[in-house]
C-alpha cells in the first residue's frame, strides 16, 4: 500500500525511534486520506489520525515477540 514506509520491526531496523514512528504515522495517514497536507478545516482530525497510528504502532513493536532475539528469550517460560 505505502511502499514508502519502512519496516520498523527488529531485527530489520535495530532502533526504532519515535520519529521513524511518526513519519510512518504520518505515510499512512497521506496515502488514507489522499491528502499530502490538509486542509486548515482539516488539521486537527489529520493530526489526531497520525497520533493514533503513532501510538498503535508503538504498541504493536512493544508487543511483538520476535524469535531469536533477547526479548523474546526473557519472555519466554
Amino acid at each position: 500500500m505505502c511502499r514508502s514506509i519502512k519496516t520498523l520491526r527488529p531485527p530489520t531496523t535495530p532502533t526504532v525511534t519515535d520519529e521513524d514512528i511518526r513519519a510512518a504515522a504520518l505515510q499512512y495517514v497521506r496515502k488514507v486520506s489522499g491528502f499530502r497536507a490538509p486542509a486548515a478545516h482539516n488539521r486537527a482530525v489529520f493530526d489526531d489520525a497520525v497520533d493514533a497510528v503513532a501510538a498503535a504502532t508503538q504498541e504493536l513493536l512493544d508487543g511483538l515477540q520476535i524469535r531469536g532475539s533477547a526479548a523474546a528469550r526473557q519472555h519466554s517460560p
